[in-house]
């Protein structure tokens, strides 16, 4: 089961995700991704670290709003991932289009410079 928790920090619009990320639940993490590009915020943080499973369809997700994000110039920072993941997004060459780093502090630092 996914859930996405919203939270806005200054500039900063952190998604947190729980759960699996599958081709049905993928539908879930476009509509947030949707909804957090209108909120227009400076970057848009991703709390992967209770983030247990993730699909093609969910990467897909992240990877279709690579685009308008640099469009907006927002930036998009992952953080928090376990091994696990992060090796989906390694073994996928993702690591090198899209920002991952350990900690949220980390994640704020990075956006910043982006």
């Amino acid at each position: 089961m996914l859930e996405i928790k919203k939270h806005t920090e200054n500039e900063y619009l952190t998604l947190e995700i729980q759960g699996d990320i599958d081709a049905s639940s993928s539908i879930h993490l476009d509509a947030a991704m949707e909804e957090a590009l209108g909120q227009n915020p400076g970057a848009i943080l991703i709390d992967a670290s209770h983030l247990e499973y993730i699909s093609s369809a969910g990467l897909g997700v992240f990877m279709s709003y690579i685009q308008e994000l640099e469009n907006k110039n927002i930036s998009l920072v992952f953080y928090g991932m376990s091994e696990k993941v992060k090796n989906v997004f390694q073994i996928l060459g993702l690591d090198q289009l899209l920002t991952i780093t350990e900690t949220a502090e980390d994640a704020k630092r990075i956006a910043n410079e982006l």
